[in-house]
C-alpha cells in the first residue's frame, strides 16, 4: 500500500509538472527571444538618433566615437550617404538577431547580436525551471511518503490488534491516528476488546466459583458413598442414599446458581423459606468434619423464622461461613438467628484469633486470604447473598462474627404478579 501510494502521488506530480513545465519553457523561450529583438531595435533607435545628432552639427562619425554607445558582444554598421559603411564591435557568425532603424540626415544604422546570447539565456532559464521541478518532485516524494505512512501504519496497526484479540488478548489499545475513518474501526475493535475481556472474566471467574463451592460437597458426597459401599445394613444404606441425594440437589442448584450470576446478577429466584431447615441441614453435613478436629458447631437463637432468598444459595453461603471458621478459626463454631427490623439475621462465629487487622478492610475482595486458600469462598457467599436481594457483612473482627441478612418481606414481583393472578 505503502509503494502505491508513493507512485500514484509521484505520477500525479510528473503529469503536472511535464503540462506546466512545458508550456512554461516555451512561454519562456517567447519572452526572451521577444526581449532580445527589442533590446536590439532599441538600441539601433539610439545609435541612430546619435549619429543624426552629430550630423546636425557637422561632428565626425568615425567607429571610434560611437564604440562606447554599442554594448560589448554587439555588432553595428551605419551607412551613410556617400561614405564607406562605418562598422563597431565584431560581426559575428550563424544565427544572429539583426534590427535596422533609419535617421533623419538619410543614414540607416543596423544592429546584430548573436543568437548564442539568448540561448545561453534560454539555457539558465531551463536550468531554474528543472531545478523547480526536481525540487517539487522531492517535495511531493516525501509527502507521499508522510502520507503513506500515515495511512499504512495505523492500518497495521489495526491487524495486529485483531490478530491479538483472535489469540486470546483482549486488552484495548486505545490508539487513535487523527484519520476518521480508521479512528472508527479502532473505536470498534477497543469495544470488541473490552466485551471480550468481560466475557473471559466472567468463564474464568465462574470456573474458578465452581471449583470453589463444589470442592468440599463433592467430598462429603464422596465420603457418604464410601459408607454406603462398605455396610450391610438397608436401613443404614438408604439413610446415607437420601442424605446423597439431597446433596446432589444442592449441588444442582449450586451449579444453576452459579451460571445465573455469571449472565445476570441480578437476576433471582427467592422464594419464602424456613430458615430452621437449612441451618439444621447445615448442621448435618459439617458436624462430622468438625467431630473430627475435635470441635463442635451448635445453634442458637430464634426459632421458625422464615426469609426471603434462594434456600440453595443460603445454604452455600452458610457452608462457605462455617468451612471459613474450621479453616481458620478456632473452638466452637455457633450459628445464632435473630431479627433486627424486616430482616432476618444469621450470625456465624468462632473462639479463634479472628481477622488480622490487614485484612479486615479487604476479607470480601477475590484472591484475599490470610492462610494460603483461594481466597474466593467469601467473595462467592456475598455474590450469592447480594443476588437474593441479601447482604453478606463482618460484623466482629475479633473473634470473627459474620450476619447473613436476609429480607422477610416476599419481593414486590411477587405480589404484583399475585394481584395480576387475582385479577
Amino acid at each position: 500500500m505503502r509503494r502505491r501510494l508513493i507512485q500514484s502521488t509521484l505520477a500525479v506530480v510528473l503529469v503536472v509538472i511535464a503540462v506546466f513545465g512545458v508550456s512554461l519553457v516555451l512561454v519562456e523561450t517567447r519572452t526572451i527571444t521577444e526581449s532580445a529583438r527589442e533590446r536590439v531595435e532599441s538600441e539601433a533607435v539610439r545609435l541612430a538618433s546619435i549619429v543624426d545628432s552629430r550630423l546636425l552639427v557637422d561632428e565626425k562619425v568615425t567607429a571610434g566615437v560611437l564604440r562606447d554607445q554599442v554594448t560589448e558582444d554587439r555588432y553595428a554598421v551605419v551607412h551613410l550617404p556617400g561614405r564607406a559603411p562605418i562598422e563597431i564591435g565584431d560581426k559575428p557568425k550563424g544565427d544572429v538577431i539583426s534590427a535596422s532603424a533609419p535617421g533623419e540626415e538619410g543614414e540607416t544604422v543596423t544592429v546584430q547580436e548573436p543568437h548564442s546570447s539568448v540561448t545561453r539565456e534560454v539555457g539558465r532559464t531551463l536550468l531554474i525551471i528543472g531545478l523547480v521541478a526536481l525540487l517539487a518532485v522531492i517535495a511531493a516524494v516525501l509527502l507521499a511518503v508522510r502520507q503513506a505512512n500515515r495511512l499504512a501504519s495505523p492500518l497495521t496497526d489495526l491487524a495486529e490488534t485483531a490478530e491479538r484479540l483472535g489469540s486470546g488478548d483482549p486488552r484495548p489499545r486505545h490508539r487513535r491516528y487523527g484519520v476518521p475513518e480508521l479512528d472508527r474501526v479502532a473505536d470498534v475493535l477497543d469495544s470488541s476488546a473490552e466485551r471480550i475481556g468481560r466475557m473471559l472474566t466472567a468463564e474464568r471467574r465462574l470456573a474458578a466459583d465452581a471449583s470453589h463451592q463444589l470442592r468440599t460437597p463433592l467430598t462429603a458426597l464422596s465420603m457418604r458413598l464410601e459408607e454406603i459401599t462398605l455396610t450391610d445394613d438397608p436401613e443404614t444404606v438408604k439413610e446415607e442414599a437420601t442424605i446423597a441425594l439431597a446433596q446432589v440437589e444442592r449441588l444442582t442448584d449450586v451449579v444453576q446458581r452459579l451460571l445465573t450470576n455469571s449472565r445476570d446478577p441480578q437476576t433471582g429466584s427467592a422464594v419464602t423459606f424456613d430458615l430452621d431447615e437449612v441451618i439444621q441441614q447445615q448442621l448435618a453435613e459439617w458436624r462430622p468434619a468438625y467431630r473430627s478436629v475435635g470441635r463442635a458447631i451448635v445453634t442458637s437463637g430464634k426459632r421458625h423464622l422464615r426469609a426471603v432468598g434462594t434456600p440453595g444459595a443460603v445454604a452455600q453461603v452458610l457452608a462457605a461461613l462455617i468451612e471459613n471458621s474450621l479453616m481458620h478459626g478456632g473452638g466452637t463454631v455457633a450459628l445464632r438467628t435473630r431479627v433486627t427490623g424486616n430482616q432476618a439475621v444469621i450470625e456465624v462465629t468462632d473462639e479463634g484469633p479472628g481477622v488480622p487487622t490487614d485484612l479486615g478492610a479487604r476479607i470480601f475482595e477475590r484472591a484475599i486470604s490470610g492462610h494460603n486458600s483461594t481466597g474466593i469462598g467469601l467473595a462467592v457467599a456475598r455474590d450469592l447473598a447480594e443476588a437474593d436481594g441479601g447482604r453478606l457483612e463482618m460484623l466482629q473482627a475479633s473473634p470473627a462474627v459474620f450476619g447473613l441478612f436476609l429480607s422477610r418481606t416476599p419481593p414486590q414481583k411477587s405480589r404484583d404478579d399475585d394481584r395480576r393472578t387475582v385479577r
